[in-house]
């Protein structure tokens, strides 16, 4: 495991992984300080806690200073370094599956997450009876993230938007449809997504006819990727003051996931 002297956690990355991982690491910077730490420690210190839940100041001993580890993350965050892993990763996943880098197609849903007594701005889904923010996020066929976006509880089309927009700024130039649940439904939302990208927004509903759980075309996917989310404890709840951190958490997560996937072991617990 690399040379480490601990015994390992089972959310240290495997040696394949951390190969994987290693070339995406940002270099120190010039002029700073010589990096003495070890990184690859750095970073599964930040999967402990990430996989755990538990807080930055009650990391193990064993692994560098909890504010060495913290204060890497936090950095990443700041530069959008755990988005560019996230994207590079993918970009590797969807080539080993035969599929084109970019994808053609999305889909997107959000999901409400409680707060803690954090500050911060929180709001209520009176649908789902919870009081905290939501998660938008928006995957490709595969479940894996194109983009996220957490805000206070706003209703599903503000967040839509406001994700929407997000993934213009990012240059999908493939993508060309959106698939959506019926909380997005209604005419002015299509209009608006054509206007803003030329893309078709594409509403998929229950039918009238439809009884009990029914498996519904394209909604599973991103069901299925808020799953491999919840397997990561630190994201059972939103303890974070920033919204902005809680993103970096989820494409912190994604970006775990796609290393098993791409250290070929797709039958991962993590997967």
């Amino acid at each position: 495991m690399g040379g480490m002297s601990r015994k390992p956690y089972p959310s240290d990355l495997s040696d394949a992984e951390w190969l994987i991982l290693e070339p995406l690491i940002p270099p120190a910077k010039r002029g700073g300080r010589i990096r003495r730490v070890n990184m690859r420690e750095i970073v599964d210190a930040i999967y402990y806690v990430l996989r755990s839940g538990c807080a930055w100041r009650m990391l193990p001993h064993d692994f560098p200073p909890w504010q060495t580890v913290y204060g890497y993350f936090n950095t990443w965050r700041r530069e959008s370094v755990w988005e560019t892993m996230n994207d590079a990763l993918r970009e590797s996943v969807r080539q080993e599956a035969g599929r084109e880098i970019e994808p053609s197609a999305a889909i997107i849903d959000s999901q409400s997450v409680e707060t803690t007594e954090v500050k911060g701005e929180r709001g209520y889904d009176s649908n789902k009876k919870v009081k905290g923010r939501k998660r938008h996020i928006m995957v490709d066929v595969l479940g894996l993230l194109l983009a996220v976006v957490h805000e206070a509880s706003i209703q599903e089309r503000a967040g839509a938007k406001l994700l929407l927009q997000r993934a213009v700024l990012k240059g999908f130039d493939r993508l060309a449809l959106i698939w959506a649940d019926g909380g997005y439904s209604g005419q002015p939302m299509s209009d608006w997504v054509w206007q803003l990208a030329g893309w078709v927004f594409e509403v998929i509903e229950r039918t009238e006819e439809t009884v009990g759980f029914v498996v519904l075309p394209r909604r599973w996917v991103v069901e299925r990727t808020f799953a491999w989310l919840g397997r990561y404890r630190r994201l059972s709840k939103d303890y974070e003051q920033l919204p902005e951190t809680s993103e970096a958490m989820i494409y912190a997560a994604m970006v775990r996931i796609m290393l098993r996937r791409l250290a070929s072991n797709p039958y991962g617990s993590d997967v």
